[in-house]
């Protein structure tokens, strides 16, 4: 008589979870698209109200500071309790806002600010850390990092870093530079910027920000004809032309003259890269 045989096989599972972790593992990591919540698509043009930013421009004062590398980095082991305090406290009063009265210009001001507050936040209320991914709050088994838990509440609504950015600020404005000034305080993602933005200043800030991270190696590092990009442009690829030609082309047009020289070699895109290790002032940086 003949044995059945099994269905089972201990190596064909083990792979089988292997492979359903990695894909899980794989969305997880995924940038999320963008998508409008209509809720905050509304604004009043004629609109004159403008928030005090001031507390985060004090903070940023205080705190930010540039290291060896040159990226800039904020000294969250120096923080101290009265001071964030006063972070937590700005925190509070922009959730209070009526943010769909304000005029676009303000709004996204607010919005930028109201991350980079948060994300600052965070990171003073969960260290020590060596990485914002290893804050896992966010809801779902896979889910890694902060970003997913609404844990700020605007206007009633509650809202997540993943909100701000993907349900509001890309799918609203649709500028390419919103990237270079939210924040996620690692070394990879552009400099927060040393000041709140505003109204005022937001062309300034964002086209400053832009130079600074494209001129940079985090941003693009060519070799002869191959260049290493950031994963930003991998992530957001929607955002920057949904090809290497609108990526390159975006690129260009904040490079400055030593890179614009490499640039003309460059053939190919040979691959992205990102440091997810947090942004603060090591001793090495003094």
């Amino acid at each position: 008589m003949k044995k059945k045989m099994s269905i089972y096989n201990p190596v064909n599972v083990a792979l089988t979870a292997i492979i359903f972790l990695g894909f899980s593992l794989a969305i997880a990591f995924a940038a999320p698209r963008s998508e409008l919540d209509p809720y905050w698509d509304m604004h009043d043009p004629n609109s004159a109200v403008r928030i005090d930013h001031s507390p985060l421009s004090v903070f940023l004062d205080q705190y930010r500071a540039y290291g060896k590398d040159g990226v800039a980095r904020i000294a969250y082991g120096a923080v101290t309790k009265e001071d964030q305090k006063q972070l937590n406290t700005y925190l509070q009063t922009l959730q209070q806002v009526p943010v769909r009265s304000l005029n676009k210009k303000e709004q996204f001001a607010y919005w930028v600010n109201l991350y980079n507050a948060a994300t600052l936040a965070l990171i003073l209320e969960h260290k020590p850390q060596s990485s914002i991914k290893e804050i896992n709050i966010s809801p779902g088994f896979f889910s890694i990092g902060p970003w997913g838990k609404k844990y700020l509440t605007v206007e009633g609504k509650p809202v997540s870093l993943n909100t701000i950015e993907h349900n509001i600020l890309r799918p609203i404005w649709k500028d390419p530079r919103t990237h270079y000034v939210i924040n996620c305080a690692s070394i990879g993602c552009p400099d927060i910027p040393e000041k709140a933005l505003s109204a005022d200043n937001l062309q300034h800030v964002l086209n400053k920000a832009a130079k600074t991270y494209i001129n940079h190696p985090r941003g693009i590092s060519i070799e002869g004809s191959r260049a290493t990009l950031s994963s930003i442009y991998n992530w957001f690829s929607e955002d920057f032309g949904n090809s290497d030609d609108a990526l390159l082309d975006h690129i260009r047009t904040f490079a400055d003259q030593p890179l614009m020289n490499k640039l003309q070699a460059v053939r190919e895109i040979d691959g992205y890269r990102y440091d997810w290790t947090l942004n603060r002032v090591s001793k090495a940086d003094g």
